[in-house]
């Protein structure tokens, strides 16, 4: 028993072996004392290192707070400039203007929403895309006061528009049969008065996934009548049968987005994407469902001139669309196309008053307005809530005039 006890050490007792202090620790120990004793030797170590040399990119650049922080009362809309890199070799880059700047989503009323989406396996644009105003369009007070962009087919596109952030791949993955059920089920349970339906493009189907977008339109239907729902599709590579399909399916607002003014539109969207077609679309989803609001969107600070944003608007409003939306272009990674220019609020205005002035029923217009954006939706649920009580009114006077010219007759 003696001899195993010897195994044992009081952990306050001195060490056995003596410790070797290294030249890292000696110096450490030198110059926490006021003044040592003896001078230190520097190290004999012949190893050459190379110098560090610190280059301060980090602070030159865009902190957190610049895309983070609100903006402050009072804002200049100004664009600011900062230089990057090392000396001699700095580059000037523009830093996200005020205007641009969106609190990081974090409430409880987002994290439910993202639960029940994962939940019933459910894709958003708002989440896809990277949208600025997630934080506000889901952020609402209840989930009733919130907007989400459903975003059907998947994940994964077929084609590959350089704006835009959604994966993309030549086969994506077979469609979800449960997905138009989820669906209508999820915004049954949210109890919106109008809610937005997208898709990724499908180019690997026949029918480019319309009549999934169609089943799921009439489920929805089914489950909440009372609903408003606007769907935003793809062209469906130019079949207009499949467009007529979508707009007959039972919904309120057919949008589709030609995104840019036309000569633009080969270097911003992809090959299979024309400007010329996307009219096509809009034109036919009108004639289709008489009474149908027709709705797109144009991205601004592509390197759009003035001109050919007239001329944009002059053929949308040549295929009677209703309702037009401008936003910012923001740079979702670098392998997208670069931000040519921030355009400012008051150009945006301007565009907004001269879009009303050509005859747009409605048009939102604004650095971080989007082709689905809550205030644009609340106003066009006006719009048709008014239109369907002035047909109301009309049925019932014409029953009214039935009744009174029999009368007469007899």
């Amino acid at each position: 028993m003696a001899s195993k006890a010897t195994r044992f050490r009081c952990l306050h007792a001195t060490s056995i072996h003596p410790i070797r202090p290294s030249v890292s620790s000696t110096r450490t120990f030198a110059t926490a004392v006021s003044e040592p004793t003896e001078p230190i030797a520097p190290p004999t170590s012949t190893t050459r290192r190379s110098p560090t040399i610190f280059r301060d990119r980090l602070n030159t650049g865009p902190s957190l707070s610049d895309f983070t922080s609100p903006p402050p009362e009072n804002d200049a809309p100004e664009i600011r400039t900062a230089f990057v890199g090392p000396a001699g070799k700095q580059k000037e880059i523009t830093r996200l203007p005020s205007w641009l700047q969106t609190p990081i989503p974090n409430n409880e009323n987002y994290k439910s929403i993202k639960r029940d989406l994962r939940g019933l396996n459910l894709h958003t644009v708002c989440e896809e895309a990277r949208c600025p105003n997630i934080s506000d369009c889901w952020g609402g007070s209840d989930k009733s006061a919130a907007t989400a962009t459903i975003m059907l087919m998947g994940d994964t596109c077929t084609r590959g528009c350089r704006f835009c952030s959604v994966k993309t791949s030549k086969a994506p993955p077979p469609l979800d049969p449960h997905e138009p059920e989820h669906t209508a089920e999820a915004l049954r349970r949210w109890g919106l008065g109008y809610v937005v339906l997208t898709s990724v493009d499908r180019d690997d189907l026949a029918d480019g996934g319309a009549r999934h977008f169609a089943e799921t339109i009439m489920k929805i239907k089914s489950k909440a009548p009372a609903m408003l729902v606007e769907a935003l599709t793809g062209d469906y590579a130019g079949d207009l049968e499949m467009v007529a399909k979508v707009a007959r399916s039972g919904l309120d607002v057919y949008a589709h987005n030609v995104e840019t003014v036309e000569d633009l539109t080969p270097m911003v969207r992809d090959r299979r994407a024309k400007f010329r077609q996307s009219l096509s679309v809009l034109k036919h989803a009108k004639v289709a469902k008489e009474g149908l609001i027709t709705k797109t969107s144009i991205m601004l600070g592509l390197g759009e001139t003035e001109e050919q944003l007239w001329e944009t608007l002059k053929e949308l409003r040549k295929v009677d669309v209703d309702v037009v939306t401008f936003g910012q272009y923001m740079r979702p990674t670098k392998r997208h196309m670069p931000v040519h220019t921030y355009v400012t609020p008051a150009v945006f205005e301007t565009w907004r008053q001269r879009a009303l002035d050509m005859g747009f029923l409605y048009c939102a217009s604004g650095p971080l307005v989007r082709s689905s954006y809550k205030a644009g939706e609340a106003f066009i649920e006006n719009v048709i809530k008014k239109r369907a009580s002035k047909n109301q009114t009309a049925l019932a006077d014409g029953e009214m005039n039935d009744k009174l010219e029999r009368s007469t007759i007899i």
